[in-house]
């Protein structure tokens, strides 16, 4: 999921994105786009159909037209950018590239999706692709984006596809729900906005969906010398109370923190990736706690310490790694 600064991968598959249906996909399944890395090169090794490549890779075309893939993007919203990444493509890369995006029902059958005309809206022009190269191209658009339909010209072979953008839920029915919601979760519009370090892996992981997979699956710091502790400051996907907290220390048996500690502020008027001014005001919303290893811990916040927050910053001391955090409440000013 690293890439873009205060962005997210809204197709990463991690997040639920799905590659649903391909014009070819004859040398390897449109589902890699979507995977982790950049893709491995295997020397030597070959299928029935020829060179096994970790990527989507059409036939040769011989005819008119060309080849694309739609995707379902995990998690809805508006796109700022893209990455169309050819490596260990060359000689068999393709020439180009464009991509449209749509607003469409989540479950949209294939058959109606191949027969969709006017509902792709094109956000990025017919452009040049440069082989083995991750291509960068910015995306100039406020529409909410469900689906992307990514085409290639005429043919060739691309290793991943990664849509940045921002996060945009539908919050009403989120909102409806009956017990509190994770309003931390990536899925939500969670977002990292600075840290103190993360020397071995990133913070992002901390509101990933589902159970880490291993160690290098959360947010891990170097070990610290001498004085201070470690943080990490996010931003909520929603204003909203938070009444409970889990922090998860999986996988983390002699390397996670001895204690955590949360702070809340609310900040609405702020938008986007900036982090809180040095003039916001932080507020204990867990005081500093016992951690154990590799054990899931929650932690109920104190009635008194309930109140609406827009960002968080979580406290690990002296330093150490964290699996997950999710931060369970209900959101306010949903209309």
């Amino acid at each position: 999921m690293s890439g873009r600064i205060g962005l997210l991968d809204l197709a990463a598959a991690r997040v639920g994105g799905r590659a649903l249906l391909a014009s070819d996909e004859f040398f390897a399944r449109k589902e890699n786009l979507l995977e982790p890395g950049r893709g491995v090169f295997i020397e030597g090794k070959y299928t029935a159909r020829g060179k096994w490549m970790d990527g989507w890779e059409t036939r040769r075309r011989r005819g008119p037209g060309h080849d694309w893939c739609i995707i379902r993007l995990g998690i809805p919203g508006v796109i700022r950018a893209i990455t169309v990444d050819t490596h260990h493509f060359v000689g068999n890369h393709p020439a180009a590239c464009s991509l449209e995006a749509a607003e469409l029902p989540r479950a949209l059958g294939a058959r109606r999706l191949a027969a969709l005309g006017d509902a792709w809206v094109a956000v990025l022009a017919r452009s040049p692709l440069s082989g083995d190269t991750e291509n960068d191209f910015s995306i100039r658009s406020d529409a909410r984006c469900t689906h992307v339909r990514l085409n290639i010209y005429p043919d060739g072979g691309v290793a991943r596809l990664r849509v940045w953008g921002d996060a945009l839920p539908d919050w009403a029915p989120l909102a409806a729900a009956r017990g509190p919601i994770d309003l931390v979760a990536v899925e939500h519009g969670g977002l990292p906005l600075e840290t103190s370090d993360q020397f071995f892996s990133e913070p992002l992981n901390l509101i990933m969906p589902g159970r880490p997979r291993d160690m290098g699956d959360g947010w891990e710091t170097r070990r610290r010398r001498g004085p201070g502790h470690d943080w990490v400051v996010l931003r909520l996907g929603r204003r909203g109370v938070i009444e409970g907290i889990e922090l998860d220390t999986t996988h983390f048996k002699g390397n996670f923190p001895e204690s955590a500690s949360l702070e809340g502020c609310d900040v609405p008027e702020l938008a986007g990736a900036a982090p809180p001014p040095e003039r916001a005001e932080w507020r204990e919303q867990l005081p500093r706690t016992k951690l154990r290893a590799n054990a899931r811990h929650r932690f109920p916040i104190r009635r008194a310490a309930r109140a609406p927050a827009t960002h968080v910053r979580l406290n690990i001391f002296p330093d150490g790694g964290v699996a997950r955090m999710r931060l369970w409440g209900r959101p306010v000013d949903v209309v």
